[in-house]
């Protein structure tokens, strides 16, 4: 498994962890329930969202039969994703705090801003990659035909 896969589902499991805590601790301090836009984000972009990076990065050059388009734009996205998101969190936590104020709402941008570069890395890496290499027969959407199983008779008795 690619190194950027383990990272992907690992940084998933780690959001999950974070976010479920959060989770509890606005459970038990009902106050807390402030924090719901960072509790929010790191279930669904941390969690959900890494985890089908994770498994699409592994799956989908396996289905397609075509090589990642960039192994190093993988671990681009991964270091954006994460550290968009810890920005992103860090801002959401800082926005209910008002002396915080207008700079609470630019972590916030910087955070998402980040997030968004990163989802459109992997947008375009699987793209390519679905498309495969160029010049490759199966390139621009060019699928070869479906090709007839024969089915085998049971030998006779």
């Amino acid at each position: 498994m690619d190194w950027f896969v383990n990272a992907f589902l690992k940084a998933s499991l780690a959001w999950l962890a974070a976010g479920v805590s959060l989770g509890v601790a606005m459970a038990v301090h009902p106050a807390w329930a402030i924090y719901r836009a960072a509790h929010l984000h790191m279930n669904l972009l941390g969690f959900v969202a890494m985890m089908i990076f994770g498994v699409a990065y592994h799956v989908i050059p396996r289905f397609t039969g075509h090589p990642l388009h960039s192994r190093h734009l993988a671990a681009i996205h991964w270091w954006l994703s994460n550290g968009g998101l810890a920005v992103f969190v860090a801002g959401y936590v800082m926005l209910p705090n008002t002396a915080f104020g207008t700079l609470a709402r630019v972590v916030v941008a910087v955070g998402g801003i980040l997030s968004a570069a990163a989802s459109y890395a992997f947008v375009y890496n699987l793209w390519r990659t679905i498309d495969g290499p160029p010049g490759s027969k199966h390139s621009a959407g060019k699928a070869p035909a479906p090709t007839a199983v024969p089915l085998r008779r049971a030998a006779a008795r």
